[in-house]
């Protein structure tokens, strides 16, 4: 039988009510969507750290701003 783990204790599966196993469900889904959304997070970090480098290399160099108001 399967066995599961929570707050330090362990649970047969098969031994838990219908509306424990729900519970447990959820909490998995919801674990599940978690680490979804902190993988799609990643990587509109590093995005938004590509991007920002390209606006920086995208932007005039100081001299050249200097020279455009002279």
């Amino acid at each position: 039988m399967p066995l599961i783990t929570i707050d330090e204790r362990q649970y047969e599966l098969d031994l838990l009510s219908s509306d424990a196993k729900g519970q447990l469900g959820s909490l998995q889904f919801v674990d599940a969507e978690i680490a979804r959304l902190q993988a799609q997070i990643a990587v509109y970090q590093t995005a938004r750290v590509a991007y920002s480098n390209a606006l920086k290399a995208a932007l005039p160099k100081m001299e050249e701003v200097l020279v455009g108001t002279a």
